[in-house]
């Protein structure tokens, strides 16, 4: 039940944060929006205040902003309609849902970083056979504080530290055991490994795997800033790449891409870990819906933004009947790809249950 609440807030957060980017560029920019929905299916919230309507439907699952005059079909050329706005007012209405999703983003990863997170220290849980670290002497319940007269803390930084060099090369380590310091050189070997998006690289290892110790890890407010920034642009890039493996077929969908149902499997497995950790999930999924509302896809934030680019080349805009197919093309192509990311979920966290349950 607790996930299930956890759940809808996650979802419910990041649509109102999209949509209420839609509603205040609006405003700002003197549109007059008719109706800031959350959800789908039936009303159990409807409240007008001056002239737009506010309603929250049962299922949380999506929202919009509709604004006076935003189709060719409802425009009348009044001052407060979306079409009479030039190309870069609709930009900044456009833009602002997803960019506000990048805010939160980062604004939850800063807050994360600044008041603390659980991280692995670099004492060695155990010990891999025919590696450099165990045929160097390391035992078990070392800590490595050093590596080549660099200071480490975090397990993190010593694997940063042993994998940016080259294989076959030799690290020195500086270790604490038993309060007394001891000094090792370890032989670095190299491992085929695939990292996030499951590319395969080679990377130079000593063979340790870490304790079962976590300390809180704490950044300064502006430093926190910093790290909560780069978190975002290097997700944002990590996606991109993602998605190029993808389109270019060198990564399967059923590696890349979850659904509403995954996001819900996943916040149920987020939710036991703590408040950290969902805030970490928010962050993430933020940040990517944000990637996802600005592909240049038509009925996406992307796709109104292409077709502004191209009004702007072509100095008028697309025609009604040109705007309904490319919209229906759109919402076809969407409910397509929702279609196969639920199928996936599916598979993917139930196929063993289903297989099980075809065959008695």
């Amino acid at each position: 039940m607790i996930g299930i609440l956890i759940f809808i807030f996650i979802l419910s957060l990041l649509i109102i944060v999209h949509e209420f980017g839609h509603f205040f560029a609006a405003r700002r920019n003197g549109v007059r929006v008719e109706n800031f929905s959350l959800g789908f299916g039936p009303q159990v919230f409807k409240k007008k205040k001056n002239d737009t309507e506010y309603s929250i439907s049962l299922i949380p699952l999506g929202g919009y902003v509709k604004m006076a005059g935003d189709s060719r079909l409802e425009y009348k050329g009044k001052d407060d309609e979306y079409l009479t706005k030039s190309i870069g007012r609709r930009f900044q209405i456009i833009f602002f849902g997803p960019f506000l999703n990048y805010v939160l983003g980062f604004l939850f990863f800063w807050c994360i970083l600044f008041v603390g997170y659980p991280s692995l220290t670099t004492k060695v849980g155990g010990l891999i056979d025919g590696y450099g670290a165990k045929e160097a002497g390391l035992a078990v319940g070392d800590k490595v504080v050093v590596v080549d007269g660099k200071r480490v803390y975090l397990w993190e930084d010593l694997q940063r530290q042993i994998q940016k060099r080259k294989v076959k090369e030799s690290v020195e380590l500086e270790v604490l055991r038993d309060n007394q310091e001891l000094k090792f050189r370890v032989l670095i070997k190299d491992k085929i490994l695939g990292d996030e998006l499951g590319e395969k690289r080679s990377l130079g290892i000593i063979g340790v795997s870490p304790f079962d110790e976590v300390i809180e890890v704490r950044h300064g407010f502006f430093e926190s800033a910093y790290l909560g920034f780069k978190k975002t642009v290097d997700l944002t890039v990590m996606t991109y790449r993602g998605l190029w493996r993808l389109v270019s077929g060198k990564m399967s969908m059923r590696d890349s891409m979850t659904g509403p149902l995954g996001i819900f499997f996943i916040t149920s497995k987020t939710a036991k870990l703590g408040l950290v950790a969902v805030m970490h999930l928010i962050a993430v999924l933020s940040v990517s819906l944000a990637i996802f509302n600005l592909l240049p896809l038509p009925i996406l934030d992307g796709g109104h933004i292409f077709f502004l680019g191209l009004e702007k080349l072509r100095k008028k805009a697309l025609g009604i009947k040109a705007e309904r197919v490319i919209n229906n093309v759109g919402f076809t192509l969407i409910i397509t790809i929702a279609l196969l990311v639920t199928y996936n979920d599916i598979s993917r966290l139930y196929g063993d249950k289903i297989s099980k349950f075809m065959t008695k």
